[in-house]
């Protein structure tokens, strides 16, 4: 029986009860746009179901379908976007995002390489705006933090575990950050994967004043 679980030597780490959660792939894309390295956001349409008229990152539900998270990304995006999948450069996968409600969201940096050719989903997306990468390096988002805490059934079975009621569950805590830039609020998910993004990579940035906006980042 032992030497039969040495098949499981190479097999891919996943995450316990992934089957269980709610799946979505995103890209966080960067452009560039009178002559700054900028980042594209959406403005999800008002007619959505879901979280109408929020700002987010294009992408969407990982389906069966699809090959990959990255595969999702850009189906998504160029339905969106009306973008052809040739126009998106998937520069690197950014950490995976899982939050206290069942969701994992894969994130990708990429670069759009002609965003003068997108053409909008109206249907999905309201509108899309550009926030230069610099002023996003030199801006400190506001920060709260949410508390979770456990609610028992009431035929949970305290006698089961050590000291039962009284037992020292652990509570957690989730940060929400929000940035603003003109008129819209940058928060929740799409602001966390930014910010994770913006910590990431302040450091690895080259000044070259000949450069490519995109490729001084």
């Amino acid at each position: 029986m032992i030497k039969r679980l040495y098949q499981l030597k190479n097999r891919k780490v996943n995450i316990i009860g992934i089957e269980n959660c709610f799946k979505s792939s995103v890209l966080l894309p960067l452009i560039d746009h009178n002559g700054q390295t900028c980042v594209l956001f959406e403005v999800r349409a008002n007619q959505l179901r879901r979280q109408p008229g929020e700002i987010c990152f294009p992408g969407g539900q990982v389906e069966s379908t699809d090959s990959s998270a990255v595969q999702t990304a850009i189906r998504e995006t160029s339905e969106e976007l009306g973008l052809a999948p040739e126009d998106i450069e998937v520069i690197a996968p950014l950490d995976l995002l899982v939050t206290p409600c069942n969701t994992i969201i894969y994130p990708f940096l990429c670069r759009i390489n002609n965003h003068t050719q997108i053409a909008l989903n109206t249907d999905e997306v309201e509108e899309v705006f550009y926030v230069p990468l610099d002023y996003l390096y030199s801006t400190s988002p506001l920060i709260h933090k949410l508390s979770f805490q456990l609610n028992f059934a009431n035929d949970f079975p305290f006698d089961l575990i050590p000291q039962g009621k009284n037992y020292n569950w652990r509570e957690g805590t989730y940060p929400v950050y929000f940035y603003f830039y003109q008129k819209y609020i940058i928060w929740g998910m799409t602001a966390r994967i930014l910010h994770h993004f913006l910590f990431l990579t302040r450091d690895i940035r080259t000044i070259n004043p000949n450069a490519n906006p995109i490729q001084s980042f």
